[in-house]
């Protein structure tokens, strides 16, 4: 079976190194697939989750902040601000992030203050859904 190599690094370290099948992330055109020999590309990643299949069929999540993402025909790059272990996620704080970015934005006051909730509200709404998938992909 073919692979293609990973890595998962934020501003502090690196998260992950490694031979996977695929790595699913989202860039700013929506979700991607990156499969061993995939077309070079280079592209922003949106806050949210990348999901990396394992050469034994392992799946893996990872939080990302956003950050950007590179694929050359061996090896896939993502470099992000921050990059977690979705196991690693804090729930709790997660969700008082996006109940403060709620409340700010329903107090609307000015742009600059929705703009940073708004991006407050979105890294919120990734963590958790990095959590859920963490949790569907354990009950199987």
């Amino acid at each position: 079976m073919s692979t293609i190599h990973c890595d998962i690094v934020s501003a502090e370290e690196e998260i992950f190194s490694g031979e996977t099948q695929m790595v699913i992330a989202t860039g700013e055109m929506g979700e991607l697939g990156i499969t061993p020999r995939h077309a070079p590309l280079i592209t922003r990643l949106k806050p949210g989750q990348v999901r990396v299949q394992l050469a034994n069929g392992e799946e893996q999540f990872f939080y990302v902040s956003g950050g950007m993402l590179e694929v050359q025909p061996t090896v896939v790059t993502v470099l992000a601000d921050t990059a977690i272990r979705a196991k690693d996620l804090d729930e709790a704080a997660a969700r008082k992030a996006k109940e403060e970015a709620e409340r700010a934005l329903s107090n609307r006051t000015d742009a600059l203050e929705v703009a940073q909730a708004q991006a407050q509200l979105a890294q919120a709404l990734a963590q958790l859904q990095a959590l859920e998938k963490l949790r569907q992909s354990l009950k199987h």
